[in-house]
């Protein structure tokens, strides 16, 4: 694998980071200092700062993400963030991003190239949001959000959306812009007040009080695996 991956999965850093260790040439393999194009294979020898490293075991955890905490590993404003929620022997990272204000599932793992195909658009990964919203959603507003937005961005893929109840829609996607849905329903006239992500890639939170995890079970893992197979 790529040193950086390599390091990332020493639990070192994320990758960006990772690569800015490389630059200051505190990364050795086999005695050399290593480059961002080096590759490390299983007889390496990798050391930071003189210390040998070891890659960690692969983690999938599934977070069931409360309001109020920041998707990242790390935020520079000292907000609470969800790799603080998820105390796990791996150093897991979150796979793309919810908002602060938005709850429901999100996937954390240190699987850096399964984390890569599911955030990439061709694999048209699932993403189930429930909205409470501003007014009550005419056919018409349900329709084009359906059938695409145009934001300022461009516009947005096929969607399927229904209507859960009095000012609650559900929307599928497989996009992953930022702000998106907010954005697509504010487009149509109906604000959002809150959102819930109840489904990422057939993985539910149900079960799971805000703020708690879990491990994945090796079918759920196979089973993203298999999503993410080059069609």
């Amino acid at each position: 694998m790529r040193l950086n991956a390599y390091l990332a999965r020493a639990g070192v850093a994320s990758r960006r980071k990772a690569d800015e260790l490389i630059k200051a040439g505190r990364v050795r393999v086999n005695g050399e200092v290593g480059q961002l194009n080096t590759f490390v294979g299983s007889g390496d020898v990798v050391e930071l700062d003189g210390g040998r490293l070891a890659p960690q075991l692969l983690a999938y955890v599934l977070l069931h993400k409360p309001a109020g905490v920041v998707t990242t590993a790390h935020d520079p404003h000292g907000r609470r963030t969800v790799v603080d929620l998820v105390r796990h022997e791996s150093r897991v990272v979150p796979v793309g991003r919810l908002d602060a204000d938005t709850t429901g599932a999100l996937l954390l793992t240190n699987d850096g190239e399964l984390a890569h195909r599911l955030a990439h658009p061709r694999y048209k990964v699932e993403k189930v949001y429930e909205a409470e919203v501003e007014g009550e959603p005419s056919a018409e507003a349900l329709a084009r959000l359906a059938e695409g937005i145009e934001l300022d961005d461009g516009p947005t893929a096929l969607a399927r959306v229904r209507r859960l109840g009095p000012g609650r829609v559900e929307l599928v996607i497989h996009e992953g812009r930022k702000h998106q849905v907010k954005r697509m329903l504010e487009a149509v006239g109906h604000p959002v007040r809150s959102l819930h992500r109840s489904r990422y890639a057939g993985l539910t939170p149900t079960g799971l009080e805000p703020g708690r995890w879990r491990e994945l079970t090796h079918q759920e893992v196979e089973s993203l695996r298999a999503a993410t197979r080059t069609r």
